[in-house]
């Protein structure tokens, strides 16, 4: 386990908390189409808009000489510059109000809520809390509350062994390949390089094979949980638990009753937990 943080190091990165960041961008359909493309969703998104769908808009662009060893953009800017190694999107909760206006100007605030430091059984973490808020005209379309990790290297994570499991007749089997990983990357502008490249994956990050976007999880949880309910959905909100790889099954269950839902592993374990209403 590397050294504790300096907590003047922590202080500094609290330093952050309120910081804003304002966008304006033209809700393009066919940006939208091409997400609704890599998420599975039908393309006729001027009449039903796909799972997420204000994730096709506002990414993060970002100069070539600002992006990281591991695709990543250097820490730093809105962000705080975090110097633990490892940097994943932890877990959101959204609300939705009025629905998209494609072809119509939005706006995104964004705000550092606050900057966490706990120590674990794996060392340091520090959980960074950002709201998102987007709107056309008067009114509020999303409320996004995003908690982003960073960690250190860690240990290497186990292959997965495959578990027999008992499927629910309404569950749902998905599996991830290659090129829907690809998809998703260049559609949502993520330069990650455990979801493209394989050697880095497994040499640099510990993983047996490349890692699925826990967005991509999410977007197919908020579908499943779209169908089961049989509705839009006003809330949703994930907490991402445990990797999932690509080409491995991954069954996805739930319960309208409570709202609660779940992506399983392939080797059982819970990877992505989801509450829908």
């Amino acid at each position: 386990m590397s050294e504790p943080l300096d907590q003047g190091l922590i202080e500094t990165w609290r330093g952050w908390i309120g910081r804003e960041e304002r966008r304006r961008e033209v809700l393009d359909a066919e940006a939208l189409r091409r997400f609704a493309a890599a998420v599975g969703a039908g393309l006729e998104v001027e009449q039903a808009q796909p799972p997420l769908a204000h994730w096709a808009f506002f990414l993060p662009v970002f100069p070539d000489s600002e992006i990281g060893p591991d695709g990543h953009p250097k820490r730093g800017g809105f962000l705080p510059p975090v110097t633990l190694p490892r940097r994943m999107f932890a877990s959101s909760a959204m609300t939705f109000g009025a629905p998209l206006v494609l072809g119509q100007d939005a706006d995104m605030v964004s705000t550092i809520l606050d900057v966490k430091h706990r120590s674990g059984r794996t060392g340091d973490l520090v959980f960074v809390e950002v709201e998102r808020v987007i709107s056309q005209g008067a009114g509020v379309c999303v409320r996004e509350q995003q908690t982003i990790v960073y960690r250190g290297a860690g240990e290497a994570t186990a292959a997965l062994v495959p578990v027999a499991q008992d499927i629910g007749p309404e569950d749902e089997a998905w599996r991830p390949d290659t090129v829907r990983l690809f998809r998703f990357s260049a559609v949502t502008f993520n330069s990650h390089r455990i979801h493209y490249d394989q050697p880095y994956a497994r040499g640099e990050e510990g993983y047996p094979d490349l890692v699925v976007h826990g967005p991509f999880t999410a977007a197919k949880l908020h579908a499943y949980a779209t169908r089961r309910l049989g509705r839009p959905l006003t809330r949703f909100s994930f907490r991402a638990v445990a990797p999932i790889l690509e080409d491995q099954p991954v069954r996805l269950t739930g319960d309208p009753a409570t709202g609660a839902f779940q992506a399983i592993r392939c080797d059982g374990a819970q990877a992505m937990a989801a509450e829908a209403g």
